[in-house]
């Protein structure tokens, strides 16, 4: 099954964000489930939290298909003793809001070397950081989202995010989430049906399919090997419509969230409309 939606606003409380999704027709969805530009957030209620699992319940979200996004502020490969540990306890935090919630997967950006550190400095912190917060937590799993090499980012690279994940001491909760547009933008043409089918065959080698556990359907606004991160709706910028097409005909996408954070949410129903009419008997 394909998992398709988009990453719903969660205005009011988590409680209210199956609903919003249900209404543009997702089978999943992200979201924040605290404000993601701030260090600090109330605990979540018990209301909230019953109320969120009720409503999955109510319109049929699998555990499986929700993935929410921590806090932009996080930057798990900070060079600094002290910024690094107030991004660590934060990741922590948004790591036991999932488990609270009961939700198995949470997305985030690895981080930045500041261009204080080398690369390979960065992403050892990084899984450093990934290994502290899974040791104390149960069962959520850690998604590393790719990035478009903006600035310091790391991860941009298939060979970052396989580096990352060695050296992750709980290999079966850590995994990646591709976003099309971060992947165009970094270097990797996926706008032809060949250059998508040589994009996943690097990943397979690299990465392999068993560690891809979501991927954001994004369209760019910048050119290929840009290194800048610009969502656009889909079909309107430089990808095209051909890899999200190939997504959704091809099994090896199947099972795992495939989330809009595309820029016109007035669009989503439609786009998700979109997608699904692509989906064919899976390959």
């Amino acid at each position: 099954m394909k998992y398709v939606g988009a990453h719903v606003s969660a205005a009011g409380g988590v409680e209210n964000v199956p609903e919003r999704a249900h209404e543009i027709g997702a089978t999943g969805f992200a979201l924040f489930t605290k404000n993601q530009r701030q260090w600090e957030a109330n605990p979540l209620t018990d209301e909230s939290i019953d109320l969120f699992k009720k409503r999955c319940l109510e319109y049929e979200f699998s555990m499986d298909a929700i993935m929410p996004h921590d806090s932009y502020l996080i930057n798990l490969g900070h060079p600094e003793k002290d910024k690094l540990k107030k991004s660590r306890d934060a990741f922590l935090d948004e790591l036991q809001r999932c488990e609270q919630l009961g939700i198995r997967l949470l997305n985030f950006h690895p981080g930045s070397h500041l261009t204080k550190i080398s690369e390979k400095e960065c992403l050892k912190i990084i899984a450093e950081s990934i290994n502290e917060a899974l040791s104390k937590t149960s069962f959520v799993k850690a998604v590393i989202e790719n990035t478009a090499g903006q600035g310091s980012n790391m991860g941009y690279r298939f060979d970052h995010l396989a580096e990352m994940i060695d050296q992750v001491d709980q290999k079966e909760r850590v995994g990646v989430c591709i976003d099309t547009a971060h992947a165009f933008a970094a270097g990797y043409d996926l706008s032809t049906e060949d250059g998508f089918e040589e994009t996943f065959q690097q990943f397979e080698q690299i990465v392999g399919f068993d560690k891809l556990f979501a991927m954001h359907m994004n369209d760019s606004k910048k050119e290929l090997g840009s290194k800048v991160d610009r969502h656009e709706s889909l079909g309107d910028g430089l990808i095209g419509i051909t890899p999200f097409k190939c997504i959704m005909e091809d099994r090896r996408f199947d099972d795992i969230p495939l989330i809009l954070e595309t820029p016109n949410m007035d669009r989503w129903a439609k786009e998700i409309e979109l997608l699904r009419s692509f989906q064919k008997i899976s390959k």
